[in-house]
């Protein structure tokens, strides 16, 4: 059966549309009026092995606040969906990601039960294309919405285009062993028998 989930969400202040394909990469296709942001989701997706089309409309005139957010919300709610009861995934996550001078580990349970750790190295970047709280904005909707622990830890780094690279492919490379169906479970990996 397809892991393959569509979602629409359109607010006053969004118009989203997001397609996640968890077993195939055949595309991939980010278009948020946000380009550094759509530079990040595509890493995302194919750092991930995840097709990934994502659409999204936002009062960017306010601030990129709301679609990054609301971005965040639709993907997680297409994650869940596409996981459906869970059966058979590893659940568990996680990566080590270099690029250049930045570091990051993020390790991933979907265990059901939402919650974000983010921390990140404290970087002076006056030419920063998107500040670190509209950042974790996007990861808490994001683990909210698909049911996970998400934690990000970056242990150093000093380009800060560089760190959100790190963060964006470790995010995807940890997902990915995720959501890798394991064919000797029967059910679900939970002592609890549930997800």
């Amino acid at each position: 059966m397809a892991r393959i989930a569509e979602i629409e969400r359109k607010t006053k202040e969004t118009q989203i549309f997001c397609r996640l394909n968890l077993d195939s990469d055949d595309q991939v296709d980010v278009s948020t009026e946000i380009p550094f942001f759509d530079h990040m989701l595509t890493l995302f997706a194919v750092h991930g092995r995840f097709g990934l089309t994502c659409t999204a409309k936002g009062d960017l005139n306010v601030d990129f606040h709301h679609t990054v957010e609301d971005v965040g919300l639709v993907l997680g709610t297409a994650l869940a969906q596409a996981l459906g009861d869970k059966r058979g995934i590893c659940r568990y996550g996680h990566a080590f990601t270099p690029m250049d001078d930045a570091l990051s580990r993020v390790v991933v349970d979907l265990s059901g039960r939402p919650y974000l750790v983010f921390r990140l190295p404290d970087v002076s970047d006056p030419q920063r294309p998107m500040e670190a709280s509209l950042v974790k904005e996007f990861l808490r909707a994001f683990s909210v919405k698909g049911a996970m622990n998400l934690h990000v830890s970056v242990d150093y780094g000093e380009n800060w285009h560089h760190i959100l690279e790190s963060v964006f492919k470790g995010m995807g490379r940890a997902l990915n062993t995720a959501v890798t169906i394991d064919k000797n479970l029967k059910g679900v990996l939970s002592s609890k028998g549930s997800l």
